[in-house]
């Protein structure tokens, strides 16, 4: 097998380590980023190199500049940035390259789970979906929370966003991927309401959701360990990433 990948960092680096030495990999990174061997440095050349499949884990812009591309030249792609799909625009863009291009967009459960039982409640009837994000405070560093909140310095928890998936994707761009998943599964960006708190006393990433459907109720609450390179991301991202990746040469996949 023979992937691409739109990025190099901590989760395509994971990958990479995951998925063996018996898959080749071409990387698309900045030109003097770092790199595996045969890097490459445009979205022509990641295309030219005729990946089976291509990753994308470089966050928003780089769905917009690399991942339209690749979909529209016929090559399956893993978007891991999710939260890029609350642009409306850029969604319908997506689609429309698949589209012309005859291939799908996958998008990971990454750091939830669940997510099969809740796309399929949609039939039933979904009243509602509320999704809690709680991580460490000095995993919100970085983001918007930093400007309302002393994190450095905070005793108890902390709420410092309630609003809409879409609100939280596109505010939240690297640390609210969990949100759009759920959206996307669910009753959509705009329905799917979203909490996100700095909490001093975990040392995990909390993601916990509750569901009420016609066809079942369900609450869901994933302690995920923070990555080691990166901690506003769960170690989990990788993982699922790579069993998407590896189902693809799996005579039976799960």
């Amino acid at each position: 097998m023979h992937l691409g990948l739109i990025g190099y960092g901590s989760i395509a680096r994971a990958l990479v380590g995951l998925i063996g030495p018996e898959v080749r990999v071409t990387a698309l990174v900045r030109p003097g980023a770092e790199g595996p061997r045969g890097a490459v440095h445009s979205t022509a050349a990641l295309i030219a190199a005729r990946p089976d499949l291509v990753v994308e884990c470089a966050g928003h812009s780089a769905v917009r500049d690399h991942a339209t591309a690749c979909l529209r030249a016929g090559i399956e792609t893993v978007v891991v940035s999710i939260g890029a799909l609350a642009d409306d625009a850029l969604h319908a863009e997506l689609v429309a390259a698949a589209e012309q291009g005859m291939t799908r967009i996958i998008l990971p459960a990454g750091a939830i789970g669940g997510v099969d039982l809740l796309s399929a409640l949609r039939p039933s009837g979904i009243a509602e979906v509320t999704y809690t994000g709680r991580k460490p405070p000095l995993a919100w560093r970085g983001t918007p929370a930093e400007q309302a909140l002393d994190l450095a310095s905070l005793t108890e928890p902390t709420v410092f966003f309630e609003g809409s998936a879409r609100e939280a994707a596109l505010a939240y761009p690297r640390n609210a991927n969990v949100a759009a998943t759920l959206a996307l599964a669910g009753i959509g960006f705009d329905a799917t309401r979203v909490r996100l708190v700095a909490d001093p006393g975990v040392t995990q990433n909390l993601h916990e959701y509750r569901v009420r459907a016609g066809a079942a109720d369900c609450s869901i609450t994933i302690a995920g360990h923070p990555s080691p390179e990166n901690p506003k991301t769960s170690a989990a991202t990788a993982l699922s990433v790579a069993r998407e990746v590896m189902n693809r040469q799996r005579r039976l996949a799960i």
